[in-house]
């Protein structure tokens, strides 16, 4: 349970109220800190995917605590920017379509699990990952340094992130539901021969 995987994972969550906190405050030193804790936040995903595969030392617990705690961070801070009390914020609706594909997609893994289909992330869905992360860097951050403005840059990244968060979330759909059809199937078409 203490491995360096899971603790990396236990931080994620751990980090997520205060990351709320931060972000409750629309002022830029704030944002700039939930950017930053953010940003190890993500960071930490990647190593601790790394560390558990590279040092074989993943487990049933992480496999299920690392989903978790990517949701858990990416939905609060989403649900964050759409609330917070500084302008322009994100749109509301694009929180609701990116809350509603991961809940979908946890939903169809679960029917799958059930049915003894282990169906991994397909390479559409990491890419969105990356860009929902970069894209809720940039709107953390929300104001303009250097002459680059961080919200529009971000809220950009953010609407590409949702159309690729769409269509991996039907192509998922469409890959399990074809993959429950064939086992279904297979019993029968070995009775019938």
């Amino acid at each position: 349970m203490l491995s360096t995987p899971n603790l990396l994972t236990f931080f994620r969550i751990g980090v997520t109220p205060l990351l709320i906190y931060l972000l409750t405050f629309g002022s830029p030193v704030p944002s700039a800190c939930a950017a930053l804790l953010f940003f190890f936040a993500t960071l930490s995903d990647y190593l601790d995917g790394h560390i558990a595969r590279s040092y074989g030392t993943s487990s049933m617990l992480g496999k299920f605590l690392d989903p978790v705690a990517d949701k858990v961070l990416v939905t609060a801070a989403l649900i964050m920017l759409a609330a917070i009390a500084r302008q322009p914020r994100v749109p509301a609706w694009i929180v609701v379509v990116l809350v509603v594909r991961e809940i979908a997609v946890t939903g169809v893994r679960a029917i799958a699990a059930v049915e003894g289909i282990v169906v991994g992330a397909d390479e559409l869905g990491k890419y969105k990952m990356v860009l929902q992360s970069a894209a809720l860097e940039g709107l953390m951050i929300h104001y303009s340094y250097l002459h680059v403005d961080f919200f529009a840059a971000g809220l950009f990244l953010l609407w590409v992130a949702t159309v690729l968060s769409v269509w991996s979330g039907v192509r998922y759909h469409v890959m399990v539901i074809g993959a429950i059809r064939a086992q279904h199937a297979a019993p029968k078409r070995a009775a019938a021969g």
